[in-house]
């Protein structure tokens, strides 16, 4: 039988759809899951097309297991080593620490979080798991404000990408929900963060895995 003293919230959804401000106003401590992109010259990267630029929206453009083992040992421990990641630069710049502070419950967020949902299952690390959804028009212009302020990219870039976002956010949020995620709007996903906090038992105190007490 594991134990452990946290479980997490897997907040996923499109880029643009208000993961990190939602995460922000739950008060619970935040993983930034786009901190786990490979450097930009990693030759594993998937490429758009027959080109050479970078598909950052692919999966593997990004490092799931490092992901998760950030995860298993937050939900373990309640701290772990995290990089910090410079989209702008597509590299990663430092490393920092995470530390949970005593809560049995936190969030991690990103594009890609959809993608660790049955591995977090199965490790029994999951107190739930959240798509994002909203209006395509709304999550391209925030998302197109956003990357602009924090120059994330080049504007020719951020424009090709956005459009093709905007086309393709019904179907990212349909992708999600097939690997686990429940879709929600900004209100339902709080009520489902804060639903999930109030299930789980003080801080301090180890959170059996599903299926220990069969």
């Amino acid at each position: 039988m594991s134990s452990s003293i946290a479980r997490v919230v897997l907040l996923a959804g499109p880029s643009g759809s208000g993961k990190s401000s939602l995460a922000a106003r739950t008060g619970l401590p935040v993983l930034a899951l786009d901190d786990f992109y490979k450097d930009g010259t990693d030759p594993t990267l998937p490429r758009l097309g027959a080109g050479t630029a970078t598909d950052w929206d692919d999966p593997r453009s990004w490092h799931a297991e490092a992901a998760v083992e950030a995860i298993r040992e937050l939900c373990a421990t309640g701290t772990a080593a995290t990089p910090v990641y410079d989209i702008s630069a597509s590299a990663v710049t430092g490393r920092t620490r995470l530390d949970l502070g005593g809560s049995p419950l936190f969030v991690a967020e990103g594009i890609f979080a959809a993608e660790i949902v049955r591995r977090c299952g199965e490790l029994g690390l999951l107190a739930d798991a959240i798509c994002l959804r909203g209006r395509p028009a709304t999550t391209a212009r925030r998302r197109f404000v956003r990357d602009l302020r924090e120059g994330r990219k080049s504007v020719p870039f951020l424009l090709r990408r956005g459009y093709h976002l905007m086309r393709a956010e019904r179907s990212i949020v349909a992708q999600h929900t097939a690997l686990g995620c429940a879709p929600c709007d900004q209100p339902e996903a709080l009520l489902r963060i804060r639903a999930a906090g109030v299930r789980l038992p003080a801080a301090g105190v180890p959170v059996p895995s599903p299926g220990a007490t069969r």
